[in-house]
């Protein structure tokens, strides 16, 4: 005799739609249903997976297993991935907690709140080179927080080098002059900011766009900066800190237009001749 169906359609869409994300998505029925210590499932097959029945409706589903030989077994279907959630959401919650554990120990996250970098902060806006920064799109990394994340988690095995591997090492050990010449960071000052980043994004690459990017990331930092020339600042004190007269031109080129200013003379003097006005 057919067994009585013990759940409705409903039911079973609720728990096809959950068993959907499943890791034991295409585990086989009948060893779901030895873990379970319940009813056997009576069809053998290697076929014999969630992942067989749950693209299809109650009607569907119901109509495979009598064409297979076992109608009303419906029941049976839902109650084995009913229960096997059971058993699969707890292992989902402890991954999750796990996965939180290993964000509140990240090293490399810490550092980066320390030295005041936001994780948000785009990779493409670094002065990363273009094999590093093309790697980072091919891994989907974003952001610095994404690039973080993927080396704290990436195996030990895996070998990385170039501009990847001095960035790891110099967010590693907090090394700040390392971090200046990646990333637009400042030794001795927290945070990024947008000298720092034309600098290094007008260096090669795409440098229109680059640059546009930054400008529009940067604005409350062009506008304090505008806000500074309009009261009588004076650009080229502004970006002497680059201690790099190629840089200070480039970035010269691209601010004086946005902010008004006349043309800046080119950077010829050294550091100190210029902080003393000689």
């Amino acid at each position: 005799m057919p067994e009585t169906p013990a759940y409705t359609a409903q039911d079973w869409d609720e728990v096809r739609a959950a068993f959907a994300s499943s890791i034991m998505v295409d585990t086989a029925l009948s060893s779901l249903a030895q873990n379970l210590e319940g009813p056997d499932w009576p069809i053998k097959g290697p076929d014999e997976t969630p992942a067989a029945y749950i693209d299809l409706a109650y009607d569907e589903a119901a109509e495979l297993l009598q064409m297979k030989g076992y109608p009303g077994k419906m029941g049976l279907l839902i109650s084995l991935l009913k229960d096997t959630l059971a058993f699969d959401d707890p292992f989902g919650e402890m991954v999750e907690q796990s996965a939180q554990t290993a964000e509140r120990e990240n090293t490399l996250l810490k550092n980066l709140a320390k030295l005041g970098i936001p994780e948000e902060f785009p990779i493409n806006l670094t002065g990363l080179d273009q094999g590093t920064l093309e790697f980072c799109r091919l891994e989907q990394l974003p952001t610095l927080g994404a690039f973080a994340r993927f080396a704290q988690t990436m195996s030990q095995q895996v070998i990385v080098g170039g501009d990847f591997r001095k960035l790891l090492n110099a967010l590693s050990h907090v090394d700040e002059i390392g971090l200046a010449a990646l990333i637009p960071f400042r030794a001795g000052a927290k945070g990024l900011h947008l000298v720092e980043c034309l600098a290094q994004t007008s260096r090669s690459g795409n440098v229109p766009e680059r640059t546009a990017e930054a400008l529009a990331h940067f604005a409350d930092d062009l506008s304090a900066l505008r806000a500074r020339m309009a009261a009588g600042a004076d650009l080229q004190r502004e970006i002497m800190v680059l201690n790099d007269a190629e840089a200070e031109n480039r970035v010269v080129g691209i601010l004086t237009p946005l902010l008004g200013d006349k043309p800046a003379e080119p950077v010829k003097k050294g550091f100190f001749s210029r902080l003393f006005g000689k």
